[in-house]
């Protein structure tokens, strides 16, 4: 069973149970069940929201707002939770309208239009990386907008992250150059479209896991992404695996995740 994050919330809990639950697995369980009961105190009532301001103690990053579909109103009061609660922010998929009135309502908005994101990090002097490199790469500038919201996500949880751009199978020998500098990633997002075949190509130079993100570009026989994202799940690159069709935040967010735990383990 895998430990709980060690917060100090978490270790003051697993030092009073531990003479109560000798077992390690069954002190894991019960750290689990009331980690999950409690509520932290002064969780704001939303209507329609059930703010899980626990999200970072249990996955080690608060949760993420998709904003698609959400109002304005609903964004802002879920922020103000999480910044009350001391945790850095971000929100996907949200309208340019929607960004103006954040950045009215908080000072330190940062807002990427290309990707439809914002975040909001609580003030830090000297911001420690918490792992890396991932590096982001896309076979054609039509993929940025899904690339930067991958990379805004790395952002956001602090990870050393760069964007390599147009580096696809129409013109290989470009990628060759940035082969040394890939090949020292702890992951690697691979964003593309079309007929996807970068992921296969990159997987083959890399000793890394490689986030294939499948995007919606291309003609007909592309079917908006499905080609792409069959591409990359049937890939023969031992190393490839795919998210969902535009998923740039899910692919940043697994790279970050993985690079993140490679430096804990360090």
């Amino acid at each position: 069973m895998t430990e709980l994050s060690a917060s100090p919330s978490i270790s003051k809990l697993r030092a009073a149970l531990a003479a109560l639950f000798p077992d390690k697995n069954q002190l894991e369980q019960a750290i689990q069940h009331f980690s999950d009961a409690a509520q932290p105190e002064g969780t704001p009532q939303i209507d329609g929201v059930d703010v899980d301001l626990q999200r970072q103690s249990r996955c080690g990053f608060p949760e993420v707002i998709f904003g698609e579909g959400k109002s304005t109103k609903m964004i802002v009061e879920i922020l103000q939770a999480q910044q009350q609660a001391g945790q850095d922010s971000l929100v996907t998929r949200i309208r340019p309208d929607q960004a103006e009135t954040i950045q009215a309502e908080f000072d330190n908005v940062i807002r990427n239009d290309v990707s439809r994101t914002i975040r909001l990090h609580q003030p830090c002097e000297n911001p420690v990386s918490k792992g890396g490199p991932v590096i982001v790469i896309t076979a054609g500038s039509s993929d940025r907008n899904v690339a930067e919201e991958a990379i805004e996500t790395l952002r956001w949880m602090r990870i050393d992250c760069e964007l390599i751009q147009d580096v696809g199978v129409a013109g290989p020998h470009r990628l060759l150059k940035h082969v040394p500098k890939l090949q020292q990633a702890a992951a690697i997002v691979c964003v593309a479209g079309m007929e996807a075949a970068l992921p296969s190509i990159v997987g083959g130079y890399v000793p890394c896991p490689v986030i294939g993100v499948p995007t919606s570009v291309g003609y007909g026989a592309s079917l908006n992404g499905i080609t792409a994202m069959l591409a990359m799940l049937t890939c023969c690159a031992a190393n490839v695996v795919s998210v969902n069709i535009d998923a740039g935040f899910k692919g940043g967010y697994v790279a970050g995740l993985i690079a993140s735990r490679a430096a804990q383990l360090q």
